[in-house]
C-alpha cells in the first residue's frame, strides 16, 4: 500500500495520546494494510519510537518497513522528568536534545534508536532536519559534519546491512539537492513542498531524484492543515505550521470551488494528487486516533473524476507539468 503511517503524533505532538489509544491507532493502520511506519527520536523525545517498536515487535519482521532518523541525539536529564510540554510534544520523555550530524553522532543515534524500538534493524535511516529551515546560519556547519563524517557512517550501516536504505527527512527540497552532491541516497522524506497547493519541485528536484535513483516519501500533504480542513470551517487555518497568509487562503478557496463543481472532497484530492508522480513512493499522513486512520484510508480510496484534475490545470491551479491521477487511483503496491 502506498499509504504509510506518520508517527509524530504518537509522540504526543500538540496533544497527549495515551498508550491504549496509540495501540488502537496502530492496530487500525495495520488492519487497513499500512506497512510503512515513520518515526524519529525527536517525536516525543523517544516516545514515538518506543510505541512503534512495542507494536511492531509483535509482527513478522519482514512484513513491514520502519524509518527513523539521525541528527538529534537524546541525552538523559532527570531534571526534565514530568515536563508538561517541550518542543511541541506533551509529556515528553526526560531527554535533552543535541544536534549531531557527525560520524559518531550518527552511529550513536542509530544504536539508541534500535534500543528504543527493540528491533534488529532499521529499514530506512534518514538525516533529520538538515538545512536552513531548521539551522539558519548554522546550516553550513551542520552540513559539513554530515559531508565529512555522517554520510560515511550512514553508508557503512547500509553496506553492512544494518539499515536497508538511507536518506533525508526534511521540510525543504533544497537540502536534498545539496545532499545529492556528497553521496548516493535511496529515499527523501519531504514534508510538504509537493502538494495540491504547490508544485515547485516539478522543475528540477523531482526529475533529479529519478536520475539519482532516489524515491520520495511525502509527509505534510495537507500543508499543515489547510488542505484537510479547507477555508470554510470558521476555525483557524494553518499553512507551514503557521497561520495561513491571505494569498494561500485565496488559492485554496479557488481549489475548493473546483471541488464543489465536481463533488470532490478537498482532503481526498490533496492525499491522492502527489501519488501520480513516478518519484513519489508513498504518502504518510500523521495519525493519532483510529478514526484518523479510517478517514485516511477512506480518502485514499475515494473516486475522483479525471475532469476534476484537468479543470484544475485549465484554471491555473495545478502546474501543467504535474502528472495527474487517473481514476481509480492506485494506492496499492
Amino acid at each position: 500500500m502506498r499509504l504509510g503511517f506518520g508517527g509524530a503524533a504518537l509522540g504526543n505532538l500538540y496533544r497527549a495520546v495515551d498508550d491504549r489509544v496509540a495501540e488502537q491507532t496502530l492496530a487500525a493502520a495495520w488492519d487497513g494494510g499500512m506497512r510503512l511506519f515513520d518515526t524519529a527520536p525527536y517525536y516525543g523525545l523517544g516516545r514515538s519510537e518506543q510505541r512503534l517498536g512495542a507494536f511492531l515487535g509483535r509482527r513478522p519482521r519482514d512484513a513491514f518497513r520502519i524509518s527513523t532518523k539521525v541528527g538529534r541525539l537524546l541525552e538523559p536529564d532527570a531534571a526534565l522528568a514530568g515536563a508538561g510540554e517541550r518542543h511541541g510534544f506533551v509529556a515528553p520523555l526526560p531527554y535533552r536534545v543535541r544536534f549531531d550530524y557527525s560520524y559518531d553522532g550518527v552511529m550513536r543515534s542509530h544504536e539508541s534508536s534500535l534500543e528504543r524500538l527493540g528491533l534488529d534493524r532499521i529499514d530506512i535511516l534518514l538525516v533529520h532536519d538538515i538545512g536552513v529551515a531548521t539551522h539558519g546560519e548554522d546550516a553550513a556547519r551542520h552540513f559539513a559534519d554530515l559531508a565529512e563524517g555522517g554520510y560515511r557512517a550512514l553508508d557503512e550501516l547500509r553496506r553492512a546491512g544494518d539499515v536497508g536504505m538511507i536518506g533525508l527527512g526534511v521540510n525543504e527540497w533544497q537540502a536534498c539537492v545539496e545532499a545529492m552532491t556528497i553521496g548516493q541516497w535511496d529515499r527523501f522524506l519531504l514534508a510538504g513542498r509537493y502538494t495540491l497547493l504547490e508544485q515547485e519541485p516539478l522543475h528540477g528536484f523531482l526529475p533529479g531524484c529519478l536520475a539519482h535513483g532516489a524515491k520520495i516519501i511525502l509527509g505534510g500533504v495537507f500543508n499543515s492543515g489547510i488542505l484537510a480542513s479547507g477555508t470554510r470551517t470558521g476555525g483557524p487555518m494553518h499553512y507551514n505550521y503557521q497561520p495561513a497568509p491571505p494569498e494561500v487562503i485565496a488559492r485554496v478557496g479557488e481549489i475548493e470551488a473546483v471541488c464543489d463543481a465536481h463533488a470532490v472532497d478537498l482532503a481526498a484530492a490533496a492525499l491522492q494528487f502527489p501519488l501520480a508522480h513516478p518519484a513519489v513512493e508513498a504518502v504518510i499522513p500523521g495519525l493519532a486516533r483510529p478514526a484518523e486512520v479510517d478517514r485516511a484510508l477512506t480518502l485514499a480510496g475515494r473516486a475522483i473524476p479525471d475532469a476534476f484534475w484537468t479543470d484544475l490545470v485549465a484554471r491555473g491551479l495545478v502546474d501543467p507539468a504535474a502528472p495527474l491521477p487517473v481514476s481509480p487511483v492506485d494506492v496499492g503496491g
